[in-house]
């Protein structure tokens, strides 16, 4: 195992948020199936507001329909969602636009919902790592990460 792959894994294990622009997704995909952790991979590249992040993390996951579409609805879904999970999960959001003009205020506020539910998580035996690839400008809809 290599270096790189050690430290994947102890970022896994101990989860928190990814957000190296150079992060080898296989490598992650294959360390999050290793520890038995489950993926959530949203494509963000055409959610170009708040709302339409949430509703494209809404759907990946598969949030109840009662999802309220807010922040605290997403905090309180993730929580569940980690819970159901053996080990804890990994949520990637792909081609994140946080630098748009739809996007950007509320950026910062979708991350510390990941690692409020990271704390979350911790606090229950879980790990939970979440992924922000920030999209490059020129969005490719329909790019996937998909090993």
């Amino acid at each position: 195992m290599s270096s790189n792959a050690r430290n994947l894994n102890e970022c896994l294990k101990t989860g928190g948020a990814l957000a190296d622009p150079d992060l080898d997704v296989k490598a992650l995909l294959q360390a999050a199936r290793h520890l038995k952790l489950a993926v959530y991979e949203v494509d963000c590249s055409r959610a170009k507001s708040k709302s339409a992040v949430l509703r494209a993390i809404a759907n990946a996951v598969d949030f109840p329909e009662h999802f309220g579409g807010n922040l605290d609805a997403l905090y309180d879904c993730l929580c569940d969602t980690v819970l159901d999970q053996p080990a804890g999960m990994v949520l990637a959001l792909w081609q994140l636009h946080q630098d748009d003009p739809g996007l950007s205020e509320h950026a910062a506020a979708i991350a510390q919902v990941g690692e409020d539910v990271v704390e979350f998580a911790r606090e229950n035996g879980k790990a939970f790592t979440f992924v922000l690839d920030k999209a490059d400008g020129a969005a490719e809809p329909g790019r996937t990460h998909s090993a």
